[in-house]
């Protein structure tokens, strides 16, 4: 089992990370170390989600919450971080990761996605050269530093309507993000292959949950209804996702980082596959229900639009190997899930506000800057 003590958080403001990073400090098991959150505050990422955890963990003497606003393609303020912080461990979150905006503008997500990871992991082999050499880093478990790439099972292409993405499927990507995700995910492996840089990675299905950006299928959905507008489905509507409560995501990439071999990857599912429109009419039922609003009338909104390029078919994730070698499961049923999802919404008008109006980007832009 590793002994992680200093952790860079890439993208620790946006969805996936803020939980993350909420997960470890208040629910993981053996990490009692420093989170440092390395965030450019694009439109995704909002420190607004860390902000409980930023007066609890980071105002303190024994303070234990770092947050460095910058980009992963800067080496020099990665390599500023890795001294200051004397980082042992990198878990990349950090991505721009909506296939509509890929498709509309490829050249930011094969920035971030491919530069911004090569940049990590160069400035990260550099740094431990002295923890870790060529021989010992392949296949042992026990190292004292570790990077993490987290990735998607968008990598793997798509699927008809029987059998499930495993660790030994091929790549057939089939957007621009897709195609920089399954880049950065070569370039990691590779770092281990060629430099015994420690890596261990996880391609995971579709996340849900609090703090998600609006834009995201399940969120969008709840915020149209609750303001009476239309809901708009791709297609016909039966592309089929995996679905995946974030905390169970963040479960899992806890006990990889903690025990999971170098140089293998980990699929991570929730084993709970649904077509859009069913998932969406079960959603319909929880946000009428708690929010009062007449079903038949909200499913008169479902609105058909054109299907998006490249729009695969169906995903699901086998994450036997997880389970078996790493004694992972889930824990939060999708329904249970869902209701979570959707009482944390209701609960934050302000945060969504603080997005959707556009005030939480003036912010970013008078206290950070424009590199926000």
């Amino acid at each position: 089992m590793r002994k992680l003590t200093n952790i860079l958080v890439t993208g620790g403001a946006g969805f996936i990370g803020c939980n993350f990073i909420r997960y470890l400090l208040e629910k993981a098991e053996g990490f009692s170390g420093r989170i440092i959150n390395l965030d450019a505050l694009t439109y995704a990422g909002n420190k607004m989600s860390l902000e409980d955890i930023e007066a609890k963990y980071g105002a303190t003497i024994a303070k234990r919450y770092f947050f460095e606003h910058g980009d992963i393609c800067d080496r020099r303020l990665v390599e500023s971080l890795f001294v200051k912080y004397e980082i042992d461990t990198v878990v990349h979150f950090a991505a721009e990761s909506h296939v509509d905006r890929s498709i509309l503008g490829p050249e930011a997500f094969v920035k971030t996605n491919v530069m911004g990871t090569f940049t990590l992991l160069d400035v990260a082999r550099n740094a431990w050269k002295e923890a870790v050499s060529s021989k010992e880093a392949a296949g042992k478990p026990h190292q004292n530093v570790l990077f993490h790439h987290v990735s998607t099972d968008e990598v793997y292409g798509s699927l008809g309507e029987t059998g499930y993405f495993t660790e030994n499927t091929p790549y057939d990507p089939r957007s621009p993000y897709s195609a920089s995700k399954a880049a950065s995910d070569h370039l990691a492996m590779a770092y281990n292959h060629t430099y015994g840089l420690p890596v261990t990675l996880s391609n995971c299905s579709n996340n849900y949950g609090p703090y998600q950006f609006p834009e995201k299928l399940i969120p969008l959905m709840i915020l149209n209804m609750l303001e009476g507008k239309p809901l708009p489905v791709y297609g016909d509507g039966k592309n089929i996702r995996d679905w995946l409560f974030v905390e169970e995501h963040n479960s899992a990439v806890w006990t990889i980082m903690r025990n999971g071999v170098s140089g293998e990857t980990y699929n991570i599912g929730g084993e709970n596959e649904w077509e859009n429109l069913k998932l969406l009419n079960v959603l319909i039922d929880i946000v009428c229900a708690k929010a009062k609003l007449d079903p038949a009338k909200v499913r008169g909104t479902i609105t058909y639009v054109k299907d998006r390029p490249g729009h695969d078919r169906r995903y699901a994730i086998d994450c036997s190997k997880l389970k078996r070698e790493l004694n992972w499961k889930q824990n939060v049923n999708f329904e249970e899930g869902l209701s979570r999802t959707v009482d944390w919404y209701l609960a934050n008008p302000q945060w969504i506000e603080s997005i959707r109006s556009g005030e939480y980007q003036k912010w970013v832009e008078k206290n950070y800057g424009e590199r926000g």
